[in-house]
C-alpha cells in the first residue's frame, strides 16, 4: 500500500470494497442517462478493458480517459490497440498533473510500435510497456476531437 496511514474517516475498520464502489458509481451513470460522464482513469478497469467495453456499450452517456493508467494500456498492446480503435469515439486524453517531462511516454505508447521500454512512474507498474501504433484518425479523436464534441465551450482554435 502506497500510503498505509491514509485517513479513511472515523470508522477506520471500514474501507468499502472496490466492487461496491464501482457498482455505486455505475448506478449513478445509469440513473442519469442525459448526463455525460467522463469516467476517469479507464474507470479503474484498465486491467479489464473487456469489462469497460461492456459498460461503454451499455451506457452511451459514459466516456473514459487515459490519465494515470498508461501502463495498463502499454502492457497489453494488442488488445489495447484494438480496444482503443473500437472505442475511439469514447476515449479522451487525460493527465492528472502538468508534467511535460512525462508526455513523451504517452506519445511513445500511443503513436509508436516501440517494444519493451520503461514506464516513467515505477509505482504505477513494474513491467515494461509497448507502443500501440494507433492510426492518426484515432489519435486526433483521443487527443482533442472527442473533448471538443462533448465539452461545451472549448476553443477549437487551440487545436489547429
Amino acid at each position: 500500500m502506497e500510503r498505509p496511514g491514509r485517513y479513511y474517516g472515523d470508522d477506520t475498520d471500514f474501507v468499502p470494497p472496490f466492487e461496491e464502489l464501482i457498482a455505486e458509481q455505475h448506478a449513478v451513470f445509469r440513473k442519469h442517462p442525459e448526463t455525460t460522464f467522463i469516467n476517469a482513469h479507464l474507470g479503474w478497469m484498465g486491467n479489464d478493458l473487456a469489462r469497460l467495453g461492456r459498460l461503454l456499450d451499455e451506457l452511451p452517456n459514459v466516456y473514459t480517459e487515459i490519465g494515470a493508467v498508461l501502463a495498463e494500456l502499454g502492457r497489453q498492446p494488442h488488445f489495447a490497440r484494438e480496444w482503443l480503435i473500437r472505442y475511439q469515439d469514447r476515449v479522451l486524453f487525460g493527465k492528472d498533473s502538468w508534467n511535460p517531462e512525462e508526455y513523451h511516454v504517452y506519445f511513445r505508447v500511443l503513436e509508436t510500435s516501440d517494444d519493451y521500454f520503461d514506464y516513467y512512474r515505477p509505482r504505477h507498474g513494474l513491467w515494461k510497456i509497448y507502443g500501440l501504433d494507433l492510426p492518426d484518425e484515432v489519435l486526433r479523436k483521443i487527443y482533442y476531437e472527442n473533448a471538443l464534441r462533448i465539452i461545451p465551450g472549448l476553443d477549437e482554435t487551440r487545436f489547429e
